[in-house]
């Protein structure tokens, strides 16, 4: 299980859903509310956090398993989203734009050496926390924790 440094405000109750189960969520496909997350028993939040979620088999389960959850706090099965057969956090080689584009806002420069370094959970929290949909206060706790800026 790996939970990072900027989450340790939260990760300890669970209370946000943490990079880890944001991943299995991208993989399985299943967009999950904040506010449903709240729903869940710490149990259910801690199964779903160490839920293996790499094989087919694994990914479906894990599919199965949170729409138990879901519709056994909300009623319903979580909503669909579209599986991206080639993620950008699997390419070690391209750092997407919305990476390039935050760090240059911090004066910050993240070059391909250092994003071909990343495990590929690091280069997924850099690109969510990257996107401005998110609150990405975290990012550049982030950067400093993956070891791009000191």
């Amino acid at each position: 299980m790996t939970f990072f440094k900027f989450e340790a405000d939260f990760v300890e109750a669970l209370r946000c859903i943490p990079m880890q189960v944001r991943l299995k969520l991208d993989t399985c496909g299943i967009k999950l509310k904040l506010q449903d997350w709240n729903h869940f028993t710490q149990a259910e939040r801690q199964t779903l956090v160490e839920l293996p979620c790499l094989t087919s088999p694994e990914i479906q389960d894990y599919r199965e398993q949170l729409n138990q959850i879901l519709i056994q706090h909300t009623g319903k099965c979580g909503t669909d989203l579209a599986i991206d057969q080639n993620p950008p956090w699997m390419d070690a080689e391209t750092i997407p734009e919305s990476v390039t584009a935050k760090a240059q806002e911090l004066g910050l420069t993240v070059t391909e050496p250092q994003w071909s370094v990343l495990q590929p959970i690091e280069r997924f929290a850099l690109i969510k926390l990257s996107r401005s949909s998110h609150e990405n206060k975290n990012f550049l706790p982030a950067l400093q924790e993956f070891g791009i800026i000191q």
